[in-house]
């Protein structure tokens, strides 16, 4: 499949550099600040944008209405595994996310606890992990978890992360050192945990960590996901919960799970920033991000960094 790389539009180059002649200000200068018109992934009435992927279904097929939407928001019911993925790629983006959780929990994880997660560059062909998902890096939601960093790949170093960690695992996992003082691991598989997973998780229905980051069942929480060069950023309700380099890949596709449990996602909002990491980050690393949920006014999406033909 051939693929072509798209030049930023001329109305693109308007919104993002306030203008593409002399004394305009670049993106890269203005780097996330830019943040006041994301790209709307999820426009609040259907799935243009994204295909549906169902492992007993394949691409397209959803007899079961696995995915829906309704008052504004995508109800994924959890009852197969799959994923919505974008029709286009991406890189250099800082990603929100808003989400709850329902009630229903589907077999085998009936009783466990409530799962999905957000799959970013993702790669290759579709269920070719799994038979599910694309290789990809996952930003992990889950009861407990939500921010560990999953390397969702082959093994190989076509897939991998680097992230400081404590000196004990947790778990028998690596956990994030939000210090950044110690020593680094690379993951070819497996996880990072975020910074305050509790050692106690247990993976069952309704888990609350001591120092869990998400909102009580029915509330509204925001996963962002700052994916700059060869860095990912994560905070969780304005908390840097997890942060990793060298990343492989570096750009890709975006998938939202269906793992057993219904969820439901009001936003997903993608705003494109400069490739320079050190201004991105250290701008992340002391701001709130691009801000809560905004009910209403839903522009349309503007166009991608890569687009499969």
């Amino acid at each position: 499949m051939a693929r072509a790389i798209l030049l930023l539009t001329t109305a693109f180059c308007t919104i993002w550099t306030e203008g593409c002649g002399a004394g305009a200000v670049s993106r890269t200068e203005r780097g996330v600040q830019a943040a006041d018109a994301p790209l709307r992934l999820f426009n609040g009435r259907n799935l243009e944008g994204f295909y549906t992927f169902l492992r007993d279904w394949g691409r397209g097929l959803d007899p079961r209405r696995v995915f829906t939407v309704a008052d504004g928001a995508i109800r994924v019911s959890g009852e197969e595994w799959g994923c919505i993925t974008t029709d286009a790629e991406y890189a250099d983006y800082l990603l929100v996310v808003e989400y709850r959780w329902g009630e229903l929990t589907w077999a085998p994880r009936l009783r466990n606890a409530r799962d999905s997660g957000i799959l970013l560059h993702s790669v290759g062909e579709d269920g070719a992990y799994g038979g599910v998902w694309m290789r990809s890096i996952e930003c992990n939601i889950i009861e407990g978890g939500t921010g560990d960093f999953i390397v969702v790949g082959d093994g190989s170093d076509a897939y991998s992360l680097t992230a400081p960690v404590c000196k004990e695992r947790s778990a028998g996992c690596y956990q994030y050192d939000p210090t950044e003082s110690g020593s680094t691991a690379t993951i070819h598989s497996g996880r990072i945990n975020w910074f305050a997973r509790d050692p106690s998780w247990q993976d069952v229905k309704g888990f609350r960590g001591r120092s869990d980051l998400e909102k009580p069942i029915g509330e509204w929480n925001r996963v962002e996901c700052l994916v700059v060069a060869d860095r990912m950023v994560i905070k969780v309700n304005g908390v840097l919960a997890n942060s990793c380099r060298e990343v492989k890949p570096r750009r890709g596709r975006i998938q939202l799970q269906s793992e057993g449990a219904e969820i439901f996602f009001r936003r997903v909002d993608l705003t494109p920033v400069g490739d320079d990491p050190a201004a991105a980050i250290r701008w992340f690393s002391t701001a709130s991000g691009t801000g809560g949920h905004a009910d209403g006014g839903r522009g349309g999406k503007g166009e991608p960094v890569v687009r499969s033909t």
